[in-house]
């Protein structure tokens, strides 16, 4: 007759028949739960398995909810950009790294201002540099089709 190891709280540990467990398990209207079956004798335990799974799924909220969710935001230049649009795109990207979010910067290319390869990594470059305080380049000017762009990561996380 097959055995198993019965282990918790409520009942005597020690090894049993399965129909033994099975019958301890009835008399207690609980369930009777494999906990390790590569062991020898595989080892069971006699718990409330749908309290079992709502406590599983508690604890999995509670990660979640711990977790720091990643923010992207994302600022458009043009090849062309005054030095008035790059100041008041420049405050935003600091605001957004002062939140605590991930900031892509990207140049478009429209048409034939693709020819401008070379303004739009300046620009972007520039652009890191002045962010040096508030974050870190992750991704350096990075040519996609007709857009360039740079990832700058948050320095410190604001709680």
């Amino acid at each position: 007759m097959p055995e198993v190891r019965l282990v918790g709280d409520n009942v005597e540990t020690g090894v049993f028949t399965i129909g033994n467990a099975r019958r301890l398990a009835e008399e207690l209207e609980l369930d009777l739960v494999e906990i390790s079956p590569n062991a020898v004798p595989p080892v069971c335990k006699i718990l409330d398995y749908k309290k079992f799974l709502y406590d599983q799924r508690k604890k999995q909220k509670e990660i979640n909810a711990k977790t720091q969710k990643v923010v992207l935001k994302e600022i458009r230049f043009g090849p062309n950009t005054s030095d008035h649009d790059y100041d008041f795109k420049l405050k935003h990207a600091i605001k957004f790294l002062e939140d605590g979010a991930k900031l892509k910067a990207f140049v478009f290319f429209k048409g034939r201002s693709i020819v401008y390869k070379d303004k739009g990594e300046i620009l972007l470059l520039r652009l890191a540099q002045e962010l040096d305080d508030y974050g870190k380049v992750e991704q350096l000017p990075k040519l996609e089709g007709k857009r360039m762009s740079i990832i700058v990561a948050p320095k410190k996380i604001k709680k």
